[in-house]
């Protein structure tokens, strides 16, 4: 067992984004993308979490035996400089470990589509990580994908909430499908594994 994947408990995989159909494209929201194709891949559908202003779905990843995994994939509706509210009582309500909290979400440092997986850290001026670390600490994991800076003189906030291009939209479902199965290595297969196969 990877020493950085905690055996115990199960894993919150949370998907940074605003709620609102006006937000759904926007770079800003690939957290959202992502968690949204894993609920596709476990087969079901999100509901509301009573009052943790989320959405939540359970289900399980992984080959049957030691390597499965119990996942509750979240998607708060709070907005996202205020995330580490409804992520924190989920993880109280659901009982996991901080270590086992994923946030999936755009890093403005990276390359477009580029992955960084790691643990802990600062949050680099995110404002949905700065609510999260904020709430519980800052050692959770983080699936961080490439979103690229603005081009010319674009402030960062108009940048992150506009809809990603037409250009870059013809690799986007590349990108979320690689992501996605990122955090399914990352919990399964532990930290250190899965950076070796998607850190690029």
């Amino acid at each position: 067992m990877d020493v950085t994947t905690p055996a115990n408990g199960p894993w919150l995989v949370v998907g940074l984004g605003n709620p609102g159909s006006e937000y759904a494209m926007n770079r800003h929201n690939v957290g959202f993308m992502v968690v949204d194709l894993l609920a596709q891949r476990i087969g079901g559908k999100f509901k509301r979490a009573g009052k943790a202003q989320a959405q939540v779905l359970e289900g399980r990843i992984g080959p049957a035996g030691p390597a499965n995994r119990r996942v509750i994939l979240a998607k708060p509706m709070s907005y996202m400089n205020l995330s580490g509210g409804p992520v924190n009582a989920l993880k109280d309500f659901y009982k996991v470990p901080v270590a086992n909290v994923v946030a999936v979400h755009d890093e403005l440092d990276i390359d477009y589509g580029t992955l960084r997986l790691k643990l802990g850290g600062g949050d680099n001026g995110h404002n949905g990580l700065k609510s999260m670390t904020k709430a519980m600490g800052a050692e959770y994991h983080r699936v961080r994908f490439g979103i690229g800076r603005p081009p010319g003189r674009m402030q960062v906030a108009d940048f992150v909430l506009k809809d990603f291009s037409s250009a870059e939209r013809k690799e986007l479902d590349y990108f979320v499908d690689r992501a996605a199965d990122a955090v399914e290595a990352l919990v399964i297969e532990g930290l250190e594994r899965a950076q070796g196969t998607y850190n690029s």
